[in-house]
């Protein structure tokens, strides 16, 4: 039980990932502590925490893959694995003091704005209530499992899961597995697992651009130069972020780089498919039709040749259906199988789900999104005062670390905190020609500029084809457009007598 006396909290944070921590470190940066954060599982981490397959790791080098006031972290590898960036994180939770702040078990399941006080009303899957001038929603892009609509999949005798939640007590050794979908965690998984099973089915749908990943594990005189010189540490990360903001304009059609950039990863993809893949027959099936970027590109030296293992088979005609015993090709082929995986990716385009939020005038964020995610510089939408969301529309990345994005936001929204605080205002709702005028922009762009709306079938695009993913610049450009919060983009109120949240005590 939360005691009478306790402090209200004017800042509640969704989410214990890299979003919901560097909220929390920029907060107490400003000298803001009133705050929580409300964690839905039993310990820090996010994607990172949930996605436990074999052969998880970041496709982000390290040394930018990480935090901008913690950056000097002994990372054993180039590529930080899923067990490592676990670690950073509680790390960052333990040196900065935000368990103090951390409930966990709170899973969020409805947030409703009471206007009158300029307080959000928090309800929690456990029955449990919280109250809060500020909510910022950093539940992510990738924390809801996407399991396609296939006739006939309850019928499965097998055993079938996500990858997303995946099966540690299961020994594929000698079994049938098919795997649907060839994304980003197929890329990983099915090389950590192909030497062990007895036969896999691959379904894939479309093949995507497959690049080399210069991973490797640093040695010892490397770690100990690194530690020694953190500047160089530094110098990396700087190296990196250019790096990516170059490749970053292959998936820009109007940026002068466009055509330097793509010529890199076609030329990469190219070598790797003629080095890894002998047959012709078999680049053909896995060599993609769209513009490089459209889909997300995959890094790995281990996805191709476990598809041309001889216990794999790469299957491309599609599903009819599932049957109690295995799969039904469109071909009519069924293909017996005793486990099915799914690495389909997530359900991106839904942002806050499952959740209900509720702004002014009774309206709910899903009504408002139903014809497609939309918010002002990713974080802010009208008619929902004092609601930011951290990786929310137009913020996910091509080319480039996400994390970089996400501490550009969490300095946005303090900065929203603090002008609360100095001006003693009610709310914030940023005005809803501004966030029109934002989205146009955004939208001419992915059309006119980018890759993301060139045909392909992405996780970044809506079922009517508008993308409500993915950023359409670079990162240094929108890290310049969030730099600086301005007043005039918002509707104000001031702040009345009882506006100052109180922490309703929570059932124990």
């Amino acid at each position: 039980m939360v005691q009478a006396n306790a402090q209200p909290v004017s800042v509640a944070i969704i989410g214990t990932g890299f979003g919901g921590l560097a909220q929390a470190v920029y907060l107490q940066k400003a000298g803001i502590t009133s705050f929580a954060i409300y964690e839905k599982g039993d310990e820090v981490g996010g994607t990172w925490r949930e996605n436990t397959y074999p052969g998880a790791a970041c496709d982000v080098p390290s040394h930018l893959y990480s935090y901008e006031f913690e950056p000097h972290y002994p990372w054993a590898y180039r590529y930080g694995k899923q067990a490592e960036i676990l670690g950073y994180l509680k790390h960052v939770a333990g040196k900065y003091g935000l368990r103090r702040h951390i409930r966990f078990g709170k899973q969020l399941t409805e947030a409703h704005f009471d206007e009158a006080r300029g307080v959000w009303k928090l309800n929690f899957a456990d029955g449990s209530k919280a109250e809060a001038n500020v909510l910022v929603s950093s539940v992510g892009q990738l924390h809801q499992p996407q399991i396609p609509k296939i006739k006939g999949a309850e019928t499965f005798a097998g055993t079938a899961f996500h990858s997303a939640r995946w099966r540690h007590d299961l020994d594929f050794t000698g079994k049938r597995v098919a795997v649907i979908g060839t994304g980003p965690s197929s890329v990983q998984f099915v090389p950590a697992i192909q030497p062990t099973v007895g036969h896999m089915d691959v379904y894939q749908r479309s093949p995507g651009w497959t690049v080399p990943k210069v991973d490797r594990k640093f040695n010892k005189f490397e770690r100990w130069l690194l530690d020694t010189v953190p500047a160089l540490h530094t110098l990396d990360r700087k190296r990196i972020f250019w790096w990516f903001e170059f490749l970053g304009s292959a998936l820009q059609r109007q940026s002068r780089f466009n055509k330097p950039a793509t010529a890199i990863f076609r030329n990469a993809a190219k070598f790797l498919m003629n080095w890894q893949v002998k047959d012709p027959a078999m680049r053909a099936r896995l060599t993609p039709d769209y513009a490089i970027g459209c889909k997300r590109v995959l890094l790995s030296n281990e996805w191709l040749p476990a598809l041309t293992a001889s216990n794999v088979d790469l299957v491309t005609d599609g599903i009819r259906e599932i049957t109690p015993d295995g799969i039904i090709a469109n071909d009519g082929t069924l293909r017996a199988v005793d486990t099915i995986i799914y690495g389909t990716g997530f359900e991106a385009t839904g942002f806050l789900a499952p959740m209900t939020i509720t702004g002014r005038a009774g309206q709910t964020l899903n009504q408002r999104w139903q014809d497609g995610a939309e918010a002002y510089m990713g974080m802010t939408v009208s008619g929902f005062p004092n609601l930011y969301i951290l990786y929310g529309p137009n913020t996910n990345l091509g080319a480039g670390s996400i994390i970089y994005m996400l501490e550009a936001q969490a300095k946005y929204v303090t900065q929203a905190v603090q002008a609360l605080q100095a001006k003693s205002l009610r709310w914030l709702d940023v005005k809803a020609g501004v966030i029109s005028a934002y989205n146009l922009m955004l939208r001419r762009r992915s059309k006119e500029d980018s890759v993301y709306e060139t045909g392909c079938h992405s996780w970044y695009i809506t079922a009517d084809g508008k993308n409500t993913v993915s950023w359409v610049g670079y990162m240094n450009e929108y890290a310049k457009q969030v730099a600086r919060l301005k007043l005039d983009d918002f509707e104000t109120a001031p702040i009345a007598v009882s506006s100052v949240a109180e922490r309703v005590p929570e059932e124990a």
